[in-house]
């Protein structure tokens, strides 16, 4: 009984691990534009990556995370408070990932560096 308890609470532990929270540094984007924001896209003046990310959310894309060497993250809640606020910025998110989806829990701007 005490070796099922054991293998059981192990079980418990290491399934959790994955669902613990963590941090990443990229950019809160859209599924069309992905990491290239190009410019002239949205007629023929450049207008900047926040905007192009806001009118291609109400065209109908679902927002994204940027994260190193342009690697594109789903988004798992679209309704985030913060996404539309920070859409087109640098930003650090804290959440949970599981394969190529990211639940994002909290965003921040990074703090500018000291000069």
């Amino acid at each position: 009984m005490r070796r099922i308890l054991a293998c059981l609470s192990a079980v418990v532990v290491m399934s959790a691990l994955p669902a613990l929270a963590a941090e990443w540094k990229g950019k809160i984007s859209d599924s069309n534009c992905k990491a290239m924001h190009a410019d002239g896209e949205h007629g023929t003046k450049k207008i900047t990556d926040a905007k192009c990310v806001d009118v291609c959310v109400k065209k109908g894309a679902k927002y994204v995370f940027v994260g190193d060497g342009d690697k594109v993250y789903n988004i798992a809640n679209q309704k985030f408070a913060g996404l539309k606020t920070h859409a087109g910025h640098d930003v650090t998110v804290t959440g949970t990932m599981k394969d190529d989806t990211v639940t994002i829990s909290k965003i921040a701007m990074p703090k500018p560096a000291k000069k």
